[in-house]
């Protein structure tokens, strides 16, 4: 049976395949220990890191919908100080990639979590939520600001060498627009989709169903309009492209490889099975032996429609 290569490198950064966990989804990777092998996985996006703790939004703060989840968790976490004295000693034992996903209210507030996180060597890449209120700006998202989106990728990437990456949000007109800002900027690679804006309504309260009104929405649901973006993205810069939004199997994963995605990140299907990620990555290598497809990579961009995607593998 054909051997399959599935290891590739984005820049620096080495990964043994092409399916990683979403941050926020998999926690800071040892939380899942005893239910999957996590060396099996092409990487872990940690959950996001701002500099201080945060309590996040009041409960509730998660609701199922048709075909997902909405949630508003306010990007709740330990903060710097604490993920270096109790997470990043275990990632540095892992035989896998770790990303860590930065979420901050200034651009300061990037540039110094960054730093630290650079300075204790504990990671091999950074994922950067945008999707995040600015404070100094009234609370507008970064992530839907072209502006703002270009100058955090700007400042950030003379902190490091290590492969920075912008994960974008759907909630614009253009996302293809955002990408080639930070790809201008010296970004690494995009990941998109954010969750979309949802609400779910409880009819005999009569109230919201979440403390805050709306929240993001993702899982199953979303899968399409991810789709979407990526094949948008992907036409539109010639950096890695990493899909998210409803993946939950094998085929699903497949989609967004052939659509132009290079990696696919898995969210809220880690919830309903943590070794999920592992199954799928497992069953696109069976998929290319039955394919007699020897690379993984060979299956990316390969959508037949009117107009072909080229797509730059220069940097495999």
């Amino acid at each position: 049976m054909t051997q399959v290569q599935t290891e590739f490198k984005l820049g620096s950064m080495r990964c043994r395949n092409r399916v990683w966990v979403a941050s926020g989804t998999f926690g800071y990777g040892d939380e899942c220990l005893d239910l999957v092998d996590v060396n099996k996985i092409g990487a872990i996006v940690t959950k996001s890191l701002s500099m201080k703790p945060r309590d996040g939004n009041p409960p509730p703060r998660v609701v199922e919908t048709t075909g997902g989840m909405i949630n508003s968790i306010g990007l709740a976490n330990i903060g710097v100080d604490r993920f270096l004295e109790e997470k990043a000693p275990f990632l540095k034992t892992l035989d896998t990639a770790v990303i860590v996903n930065i979420a901050a209210s200034t651009i300061e507030e990037y540039r110094a979590v960054l730093e630290r996180i650079e300075a204790a060597e504990c990671c091999h890449a950074y994922e950067i939520n945008v999707s995040c209120p600015n404070v100094k700006e009234g609370g507008l998202s970064f992530g839907t600001n072209v502006r703002m989106t270009a100058e955090i990728t700007r400042e950030l990437r003379p902190l490091t060498g290590k492969p920075i990456i912008i994960k974008l949000t759907p909630n614009v007109t253009s996302v293809s627009e955002f990408a080639r800002a930070v790809e201008d900027e010296g970004a690494d690679a995009v990941s998109l989709i954010n969750t979309l804006v949802g609400m779910s309504v409880d009819v005999k309260t009569r109230r919201p169903k979440i403390s805050t009104t709306t929240g993001g929405l993702s899982g199953p649901a979303i899968k399409p309009v991810a789709l979407a973006k990526v094949y948008e993205t992907v036409k539109s810069v010639s950096i890695p492209v990493i899909g998210i939004g409803g993946i939950t199997s094998v085929n699903d994963a497949l989609e967004f490889l052939i659509t132009g995605a290079e990696v696919v990140e898995i969210g809220t299907a880690n919830y309903i099975n943590p070794n999920v990620a592992v199954e799928i990555a497992e069953g696109i290598e069976l998929f290319c032996r039955e394919q007699n497809i020897e690379n993984a990579a060979d299956i990316i961009g390969t959508l037949q429609t009117d107009q072909t995607i080229s797509v730059v593998k220069s940097w495999m």
